[in-house]
């Protein structure tokens, strides 16, 4: 289980880091206002997702006891 909710957050933190380096790019090439918006409330969520992936793993394996 915890193998499983370790590999789930580290796809998940990746996942957060691609959508930042996105959206640089985007407001880089001077893009829409509206994607870059959209952009930003994605990493959020990721984020939010990624910090309860870490606490729960945390959690499942003792909090490295």
């Amino acid at each position: 289980m915890s193998t499983f909710l370790t590999t789930l957050t580290l796809i998940v933190m990746g996942l957060v880091a691609m959508v930042l380096l996105r959206g640089l790019f985007v407001m880089m090439k001077g893009g829409s206002g509206n994607t870059s918006n959209k952009l930003m409330q994605a990493r959020i969520v990721l984020q939010a997702v990624a910090i309860i992936l870490i606490m729960l793993t945390l959690w499942v394996t003792g909090g490295g006891r």
